[in-house]
């Protein structure tokens, strides 16, 4: 038995080596990755409450943070693939979409954003949520005609995630989200035929009021 075990403790060494710098490169990318999600959170924040400049600065700390957590993995390609990191990718894809999108700037590609291409769909299909929000700013402050354009970009949006119809191992849940932007969609959709309604209405009774005076 001694003889077929031989060597067995320096083959043993060497994988606890291995495993932990992996358990070290995960426990850094981890790290990384919740700072990436909280600083990819507020930046949407600061779009919403129109602090452009802010959001600006956010993404580009999101993004370095976002690199960080990428080359804590460079060894342990094996790691870059899991939860944590797809999920904190998409929210940086989130963000800087949505950035983009509400100041009528070019998406950033995936290769700018130095992502794989699942989270950016995903990222893509999160941020229609985001225009949702948009949207209703938008009518609250009465500017219906950039709501109805951006009622399109939530159209468009949702028709491109479900032309993606690809196993969840490959597309890691984009069905899933494709399925609840379809709701957002129809919701906004009702919402904004409402607003516009009232609109007609108020603008008919001023025209009313008007010839009576």
């Amino acid at each position: 038995m001694i003889i077929i075990l031989s060597g067995l403790d320096e083959i043993c060494e060497r994988i606890r080596q291995h495993f932990d710098r992996q358990d070290t490169a995960r426990e850094k990318a981890y790290n990384l990755s919740r700072q990436v999600v909280r600083n990819a959170s507020t930046t949407i924040k600061s779009i919403h409450r129109q602090e452009i400049d802010q959001a600006r600065q956010l993404l580009d700390e999101t993004a370095r943070l976002t690199s960080e957590m990428l080359a804590a993995l460079g060894e342990t390609p094996a790691l870059r693939y899991g939860g944590f990191v797809g999920d904190a990718e998409k929210e940086y894809a989130e963000a800087a979409i949505t950035l983009a999108v509400i100041t009528r700037e070019a998406l950033p590609t995936p290769e700018e954003l130095g992502i794989d291409y699942a989270p950016w769909l995903n990222g893509l299909g999160e941020a229609g949520g985001e225009f949702r929000r948009h949207v209703l700013d938008l009518i609250r402050r009465d500017e219906l005609d950039r709501a109805e354009q951006f009622l399109s970009v939530m159209d468009e949006t949702y028709h491109t995630i479900i032309g993606f119809d690809y196993p969840n191992a490959i597309s890691q849940g984009l069905r899933r989200r494709g399925d609840a932007l379809r709701g957002m969609v129809e919701r906004t959709r009702g919402d904004l035929t409402n607003a516009l309604r009232q609109a007609r209405l108020e603008q008919r009774l001023a025209e009313f009021d008007e010839k009576l005076k």
